[in-house]
């Protein structure tokens, strides 16, 4: 019965999430709405949302997909709408290997896995924004989004003590101009990604093997990762992951020193999403 409620909540949860090579048409709830997706890299090369139709709008809100790209930094990102039993796993491969990570939660996380939460504050990562109900934020008014925003930062705060939250990921990926101009003037930064697979479906599970190869034949300079924190494949292999990564040359990154970055004589940098 357990394992019944958790498959049919994460339909609910995650319930028309797109990665696919170019699966980025426009969300059909609201023809200014638009699923993100991206090209994705092959070979080496950097993944694109040049043909998108959305590239303009993004760098307009200074939301992210990518880092720097000059560099080998990586970043590591979770998204935990509910809990299936391997985030402790996922946090302790972290641990192992010093790896930062952020990870965002909704409400249902929030109030289900207090524990969790705790610990990955503690260990050092950030928890990021995920929206309180998971809603299809192209939909709501510029209120209603400060309202789901703020009820995950407070509720944050009061569990872990972390008073900062500056990163957002919009549910789905679903997103339009009002979307990202009210969570921008909440003083969060939209996130989205430039690797993904589709890992979220819970009994379409394939392997660690196929995890890992998804993600490692992904890999380029700048790279935001998205994973689900519901796969087991992505939690068996995440370890191998790191470590192929790091052979390749690779540095695993916060999103903090992504946006907060510093030059040589200790002079602030520009943020990422200034210099798109």
């Amino acid at each position: 019965m357990l394992h019944k409620k958790l498959v049919l909540l994460a339909m609910l949860l995650i319930l028309g999430a797109v990665t696919n090579d170019r699966a980025f048409e426009a969300a059909s709830a609201q023809p200014n709405a638009y699923h993100f997706g991206f090209k994705k890299s092959e070979r080496g090369e950097l993944p694109s949302i040049d043909e998108e139709g959305f590239k303009p709008l993004l760098e307009k809100h200074g939301a992210l997909f990518l880092g720097d790209t000059a560099k080998k930094d990586l970043y590591l990102t979770f998204d935990n709408g509910y809990e299936y039993g391997l985030t402790g796993q996922i946090l302790d491969v972290l641990k192992e290997r010093g790896v930062p990570a952020t990870f965002f939660v909704t409400g249902h996380y929030i109030k289900d896995q207090p524990e969790l939460l705790k610990r990955m504050v503690a260990e050092g990562h950030i928890v990021g924004n995920h929206s309180w109900s998971h809603p299809d934020m192209s939909q709501l008014s510029a209120g209603q989004i400060q309202t789901e925003l703020q009820k995950v930062k407070d509720e944050v705060a009061q569990i872990t003590g972390q008073r900062n939250m500056e990163f957002l990921r919009p549910p789905r990926g679903i997103f339009n101009e009002n979307m990202l101009a009210a969570s921008k003037r909440s003083g969060y930064i939209s996130v989205f990604w430039s690797i993904a697979y589709k890992d979220w479906e819970v009994n379409a599970q394939r392997g660690s093997q196929y995890a890992y190869d998804q993600v490692i034949k992904q890999l380029h300079p700048g790279a935001i990762i998205l994973l689900h924190s519901v796969s087991r494949d992505n939690a068996e292999a995440l370890g191998s992951i790191i470590e192929e990564a790091r052979t390749q040359g690779y540095e695993f990154r916060s999103l903090n020193e992504l946006i907060h970055r510093t030059d040589d004589s200790g002079q602030s940098m520009p943020d990422a999403a200034e210099m798109e």
